[in-house]
């Protein structure tokens, strides 16, 4: 009689427990796939959020290159006093200057891309002073003559970085 007993409750009792662990796996599941979900929805915010923010970001290291591009630098700094010397450190403060004014933007930007944005500011420095230290040139004037003839027959760093940054700005739009 006690064995009758046990199958009649294990009767009972079995099918109560596999429902209740098929409920469990199931719920378990449901609950790992709306965190999922959650989790691409806020991915998917976040990044319309900051789109915009490294797009500018993009825009401002692109305006801080062209503001460095040899030709145009040229044209926006004027030498005073047609003294070399004081027009190379104008010339380089400028640069220095509008970097540090747009040195927060990296935050924004691949490393890779700002690499290159450092890379271009030290190569515009370094063709204004080796410029500056040729024999032939001896006032401001001759200086700006001899860096815009240079820029002319080489492509300028700034339009190698303007380039990368165009092709990451294509990348993540």
């Amino acid at each position: 009689m006690e064995l009758k007993k046990i199958i009649e409750l294990l009767s009972y009792t079995l099918p109560s427990i596999i429902t209740g662990i098929i409920a469990y796996l199931f719920f378990l599941t449901h609950i790992k796939s709306e965190e999922k979900k959650l989790k691409i929805s806020l991915l998917k915010e976040n990044q319309k959020e900051s789109l915009p923010i490294k797009l500018q970001a993009y825009e401002r290291m692109t305006l801080y290159l062209e503001r460095i591009n040899p030709s145009k630098l040229l044209i926006r700094v004027t030498s005073i006093n047609n003294d070399k010397s004081a027009y190379v450190i104008s010339l380089i403060s400028t640069i220095e200057q509008e970097f540090e004014h747009n040195l927060t933007q990296q935050i924004y930007i691949s490393d890779k891309c700002w690499s290159i944005i450092i890379t271009s500011k030290n190569a515009t420095m370094q063709l204004i002073k080796n410029t500056s230290e040729e024999t032939s040139v001896t006032t401001a004037q001759e200086l700006r003559e001899a860096v815009l003839q240079k820029s002319l027959n080489r492509t300028s760093p700034s339009n190698t970085a303007l380039a990368f940054i165009k092709d990451e700005v294509k990348n993540f739009i």
